[in-house]
C-alpha cells in the first residue's frame, strides 16, 4: 500500500476522510465546488510565481510510474542539479522508530513528492553535497499540518541520500516567506502521527463521523458522511458541539440528542471545553432540536436590549474577494415603513481600484438616513467598515456615528433563543424560517469564484447572479430581524400573563 504526503496532511484534519481515501469506492466522490476549485487554481498560480524565480530540472517518466520517476530523480541528484520540482522518492522500509510489532510496516510504501529538493553544502551518498526539500504553501503560517509533511520528505529523503538534513523549508504566502522548519521538533512528532495513521488505515471499519463544517465542506466524502450524521441524528451536527466537548459527553455517556437533552447542566459545568454558560446553553440546544421548536436561552438579554422595529431600516451584506483583499460589494436594502417603499442599493466595484467610490457611496446613502438602525448578520460587516475608514483615512465624524447604528442579529440572536437547526449560518436560519434564495446553489464561496471568474472573462451574467445573491442576502436579515422581534415579543408577553 502506498502513503505520500497528502494523505499525512488530510489524516491531521479528519481521520475519517484519509480511511476513506485508501480503501473506498473513488467514484463516490462529492463533484468539486467552485471555491475548490479557485483554490486549486490559486495555489497553482502561486507556486508558479516562486518557480518562474528558480531554474529548476523536473524529472521525465510516465505518469503514474513511481519507481521509473525515482530513477530520473535519483539521476537529477547524482549530477548535482541545483533544484528539482517534484522529484519522486520511495521508501518501502520502516520510516518509525520502535515500531510497534503490532504494526506491519513492511506492507506499505512510502511515496515522497516534495515541491523543491534543494542542493546544499555536505556529504550524502551523492558526494560533497545534499539535499533538503522544500514546500510551497498557500498558507501564511507554518501550521503544524505543514511543518508534519515537509518532516515527512525529509525522513524519506534521509533514507535516500543517507543523511538527514537538520532544516526544511516552507514557502508561505506572506511578506517573509521562507520559514525554516526545525526537523528535530517535528521528525518525532511526524513519526508519532505516522503511527496513529496506519493503526487507522489497518482497522476494519472507518472512523467516526464527526461533521465540523468549515473543515468538511470542501472534502469529496462530505455528502457521504453528512447522510450518515444525520441517519444517527449525529451530536456533531447540534451547533456547539465541537471535537472537545464531543469527547467530553461521550466519556460520561451522553451519547444522543435525548440524553444530552435531559442532562442536568451542572453535570457538565466542569467537563474540559464547557463552562456555566455554555453547559445549559447547549442543553437548551438539545431541547430545541428534539422538539423542533425554539426555545428561549437561560438568561437571555433584557427585552429592551432585544433589537426593534423602527421607521426606517437598513439592513447591509458585504462581498469581498479574500486574495485581493477586496469588498467589491456594499449592498444596502432601505425599508421605509412610514412610506411603505424598499429599494436595494448595490455599491459594486468592478476592479480592486473601485474599492474607494463603492465605500463612499455606501456612507452617503446611510447618512440620509441618520436615524436609521443598521442590520447586518454577524460581525464582518462591522469590522469592514472600521477598516475600511481608515483605509481611506475617512474622518471620525463621519464613521463613528454609523457604527453606533450598526445592530448584529446574528449576536443578539444567538444570546437570545435556540432554534432547532444544524448551523447558525444565515442560510440555515432563514430557510428554517421559509426564506429562499433566487439562486439555490448560490453561497459565498460560489460568489469568491464567480468574482474571481469575472475578473478573468469580463461576463457580467456573473456580476448580476453576484449582485442579486447580496440583495437576497439582506432580505434575509431583514426576515431573521424580523422573526426575532415578534417571536422576543410574543414570549415577553406570555410570561407577563
Amino acid at each position: 500500500m502506498l502513503i505520500n504526503a497528502e494523505l499525512l496532511l488530510q489524516y491531521q484534519r479528519c481521520k475519517r476522510r484519509s480511511f476513506l481515501d485508501i480503501h473506498d469506492d473513488k467514484s463516490q466522490h462529492d463533484a468539486p465546488n467552485e471555491l475548490l476549485l479557485k483554490l486549486q487554481q490559486d495555489k497553482k498560480a502561486h507556486r508558479q510565481g516562486i518557480l518562474a524565480n528558480l531554474t529548476c530540472q523536473k524529472p521525465d517518466y510516465p505518469r503514474g510510474n513511481w519507481e521509473a520517476g525515482q530513477a530520473a530523480t535519483l539521476k537529477l541528484m547524482q549530477q548535482g542539479v541545483e533544484y528539482i520540482h517534484q522529484g519522486v522518492l520511495l521508501v518501502s522500509n520502516e520510516l518509525v522508530n520502535e515500531a510497534s510489532e503490532s504494526l506491519n510496516y513492511k506492507k506499505y510504501t512510502f511515496l515522497s513528492r516534495p515541491d523543491l529538493l534543494v542542493k546544499q553544502p555536505g556529504k550524502s551518498c551523492f558526494g560533497d553535497w545534499m539535499y533538503v526539500p522544500a514546500n510551497i504553501e498557500m498558507g501564511k503560517r507554518p501550521k503544524q499540518e505543514y511543518q508534519v509533511v515537509i518532516a515527512f520528505h525529509a525522513q524519506v529523503l534521509a533514507t535516500v541520500q543517507g543523511v538527514i538534513p537538520q532544516t526544511a523549508w516552507l514557502l508561505l504566502r506572506n511578506k517573509n516567506p521562507n520559514y525554516a522548519v526545525d526537523l528535530t521538533k517535528w521528525i518525532p512528532q511526524m513519526q508519532h502521527i505516522l503511527k496513529e495513521f496506519i493503526q487507522v488505515v489497518d482497522s476494519p471499519a472507518a472512523p467516526e463521523v464527526f461533521i465540523a463544517r468549515q473543515k468538511c465542506n470542501l472534502c469529496h466524502w462530505y455528502n457521504q458522511c453528512y447522510a450518515i450524521a444525520q441517519s444517527q441524528e449525529h451530536l456533531s451536527l447540534l451547533p456547539g458541539v465541537t471535537p472537545i466537548r464531543y469527547t467530553q459527553l461521550q466519556a460520561i455517556s451522553v451519547n444522543t440528542l435525548e440524553s444530552l437533552a435531559h442532562t442536568n447542566p451542572i453535570i457538565l459545568e466542569n467537563l474540559l471545553g464547557f463552562d456555566a454558560q455554555v453547559a445549559p446553553k447547549l442543553v437548551v440546544q438539545a431541547q430545541s432540536a428534539l422538539q423542533r421548536q425554539p426555545l428561549i436561552l437561560p438568561s437571555p438579554p433584557p427585552i429592551e436590549n432585544i433589537t426593534f422595529t423602527a421607521p426606517v431600516e437598513l439592513y447591509f451584506d458585504i462581498e469581498a474577494q479574500p486574495d485581493l483583499d477586496l469588498n467589491y460589494l456594499l449592498g444596502v436594502l432601505v425599508v421605509d415603513k412610514q412610506n411603505n417603499t424598499e429599494q436595494f442599493y448595490s455599491f459594486l466595484a468592478e476592479n480592486l481600484a473601485e474599492e474607494e467610490l463603492v465605500w463612499q457611496q455606501f456612507l452617503d446613502l446611510v447618512w440620509q438616513y441618520p436615524q436609521a438602525p443598521i442590520y447586518h448578520f454577524c460581525v464582518y460587516e462591522f469590522d469592514t467598515v472600521k477598516r475600511l475608514a481608515k483605509l481611506y483615512h475617512t474622518p471620525y465624524s463621519s464613521v463613528h456615528p454609523v457604527l453606533n447604528r450598526f445592530v448584529d442579529v446574528y449576536e443578539q440572536l444567538t444570546q437570545s433563543v435556540a432554534l432547532p437547526v444544524e448551523s447558525y449560518a444565515l442560510k440555515a436560519i432563514a430557510r428554517w424560517l421559509g426564506f429562499e434564495w433566487h439562486d439555490q446553489e448560490a453561497n459565498g464561496a460560489k460568489c469568491i469564484y464567480w468574482y474571481d471568474q469575472w475578473l478573468t472573462t469580463g461576463d457580467r451574467t456573473l456580476l448580476e447572479l453576484i449582485q442579486r445573491y447580496n440583495e437576497d442576502d439582506c432580505r434575509a436579515t431583514r426576515h431573521v430581524k424580523d422573526w426575532l422581534v415578534n417571536f422576543i415579543e410574543n414570549e415577553y408577553n406570555l410570561r407577563l400573563a
